[in-house]
């Protein structure tokens, strides 16, 4: 092992289609719920839309050199349900072409496809006859997992079904802050069983095609105590880690519900949703668990006299809606360094989790951080651009996933998010993640100090092991 790394450790970074292709309605690509979120009034800060994003569509190659530049071994994508299947009616070649065409130049760079079937853009047609509710939903997910792997699957050996499901359904349809802005509890509860049923039956059709490498992508977060002897702050971050880790991860890998999120939940009437023979659906065995991390969450659940009101992040996003059973919750600000998006800063956070995940479960599948980055106000100087605290949570970040693997973490990748400065939900284009600044003016493509720091650290790394 060099520099904390084993050899095989895979470097690379990640995006989402809705987030950086653009051509929203070219090429046969019909509305996903983001563009129609899009159009309601407030949605979106300053009202904007993924219509052109940052043109990914029609600069595909451009960005692959990039990716080749900036040394990546991997590029984490995601395919567009709508794209490859508008208003889920019928099969568009066209779409399909786009990502053969994707796959083909990565690979031509010597770089690893890593496909993501559901980045959180359904057809809004699917949507219209009750999306994530209907249970109908999970059967139509499988067979557009199948549609993309009969086109790519000769190529892509790397499928993940889901990239947080906690965002899709509860965020999506519990807190209306993501598409399809719904609050509502009870259908919150009815997409997230949905999603988890969909993720079992595609991956049994993935491994009957002959995907080699199937798993998900999860965001997880450490809960933790305001005041550790505080009952109400104890049984605050209990009810957090129950909905926000516990409800995905014991599903996944030990066919089953925690028993507290089922009584946290008693009262919408969550059982009423599962069916028999789910839960051994939705454990199939995976290969990989993608984990997605940016900070930790501090949480009480006591009022606080400067944490503004009860369910609020230090954001001012709220939060109580979608974490359902886990009303009254504050999320008080500790004394670390803040992100642009007002996240805290603490890179020992995700060398917890890692190490934790592989303590709690003893059947845990290879880990790869699929996700990892910061937002921060960057500034053009000359052409360039000096992100300096970007650069420097890159290398902390970077750092622990070394130190959690030195503790005994079965952790065999990193991906930075995000390759490009993009579309950022319901942010809009406010919001930096990029190791690659976009001109969203002109498209002009700049990398950042912190991408060509990220391209030494993966040039070291391999040169420590070969």
């Amino acid at each position: 092992m060099g520099n904390g790394f084993p050899p095989g450790f895979l470097w690379g970074s990640a995006t989402a289609a809705a987030q950086i292709e653009g051509a929203a309605h070219q090429d046969g690509k019909e509305d996903s719920i983001w563009d129609a979120f899009a159009r309601m009034p407030g949605a979106i800060s300053h009202g904007d839309t993924p219509e052109v994003a940052v043109d990914h569509y029609s600069r595909m190659p451009e960005d692959v050199a990039l990716m080749k530049r900036l040394n990546l071994q991997s590029y984490r994508f995601s395919t567009s349900w709508a794209r490859v299947r508008p208003g889920d009616r019928f099969t568009n070649q066209r779409g399909l072409d786009f990502y053969s065409r994707l796959v083909d130049e990565l690979l031509e760079a010597g770089i690893l496809p890593w496909l993501t079937l559901y980045h959180w853009d359904l057809p809004q047609a699917l949507e219209e006859r009750g999306g994530w509710t209907d249970r109908e939903t999970s059967f139509r997910f499988e067979e557009y997992a199948a549609v993309v792997y009969e086109r790519l699957g000769d190529r892509v050996d790397h499928w993940t079904t889901f990239n947080e499901p906690l965002c899709s359904s509860l965020i999506g349809y519990g807190g209306g802050e993501h598409a399809p802005g719904r609050r509502e509890p009870r259908a919150a509860l009815s997409a997230l069983h949905h999603q988890h049923l969909a993720h079992g039956l595609a991956t049994r059709t993935l491994r009957e095609l002959g995907a080699k490498q199937v798993g998900i992508t999860l965001n997880l977060t450490n809960a933790i105590p305001n005041d550790p002897g505080s009952e109400a702050d104890i049984d605050a971050a209990r009810r957090l880690d129950a909905i926000w880790n516990r409800a995905f991860l014991e599903p996944l890998l030990l066919a089953r519900y925690p028993a507290d999120f089922l009584q946290d939940v008693a009262r919408h009437r969550f059982e009423e949703f599962v069916q028999p023979g789910d839960l051994a659906r939705i454990a199939a065995p995976l290969d990989f668990l993608g984990v997605n991390h940016y900070h930790d969450d501090n949480v009480s659940g006591s009022p606080q006299p400067s944490g503004g009101p009860a369910g609020v992040r230090p954001t001012g996003r709220p939060t109580s809606s979608p974490l359902i059973g886990s009303e009254h919750l504050t999320f008080p600000t500790r004394h670390l360094p803040r992100t642009a998006m007002d996240w805290e800063v603490n890179p020992d956070g995700l060398r917890r989790l890692l190490v934790r995940l592989g303590e709690e479960y003893p059947n845990l599948p290879p880990l790869y951080v699929t996700e990892n980055g910061a937002a921060y106000e960057d500034v053009v100087e000359d052409g360039a651009v000096h992100d300096a605290e970007r650069t420097r949570f890159l290398r902390a970040h970077i750092d622990a996933v070394a130190a959690a693997i030195e503790e005994g973490a079965d952790v065999r990748g990193y991906f930075v998010w995000s390759l490009l400065d993009n579309f950022e939900w319901a942010w809009g284009y406010n919001k930096r993640f990029g190791i690659v600044r976009v001109d969203y003016d002109t498209q002009e493509r700049i990398i950042k100090d912190s991408g060509l720091t990220y391209a030494g650290i993966i040039a070291g790394a391999v040169l420590a092991v070969s």
